[in-house]
């Protein structure tokens, strides 16, 4: 696949993905569990995005090493940023001008691992 089909493919599907994932596959145990190293609903959020990425890169002809390395970046880094933002919005109201602040930091850090995916899989072709 040439590069700009592939890296508008590639963009397509992962912000298809993070909506699925961000929005309609995450109850509200999974958003009570961000804020806490102890408690498991912000590691299957991570999961979840993390695992919705392997198909999209699979489909595009990611080698599989490279499939392995992406997904496990993803998850570090989906998890650290939604603690973050958990754990610095804690107790903001959604009224609250710091809560839209801090979600649109999180969706906008979403997006630049997204596009260093994209980046890191163009490269190494």
């Amino acid at each position: 696949m040439e590069i700009l089909p592939l890296a508008m493919t590639l963009l397509i599907w992962m912000q298809i993905k993070h909506f699925v994932a961000d929005y309609l596959l995450q109850p509200p145990w999974m958003l009570r569990g961000k804020g806490s190293f102890f408690q498991v609903g912000g590691y299957v959020h991570a999961g979840i995005h993390a695992v919705g990425t392997l198909p999209v890169l699979l489909a595009t002809g990611v080698e599989l090493w490279l499939c392995l390395v992406l997904f496990c970046g993803e998850f570090v880094i989906h998890y650290i940023i939604d603690y973050i933002k958990a754990t610095l919005s804690s107790g903001a109201k959604t009224s609250a001008r710091t809560f839209w602040a801090m979600h649109g930091a999180d969706q906008l850090m979403h997006q630049l691992t997204y596009a260093a995916i994209i980046w890191i899989v163009l490269t190494n072709r």
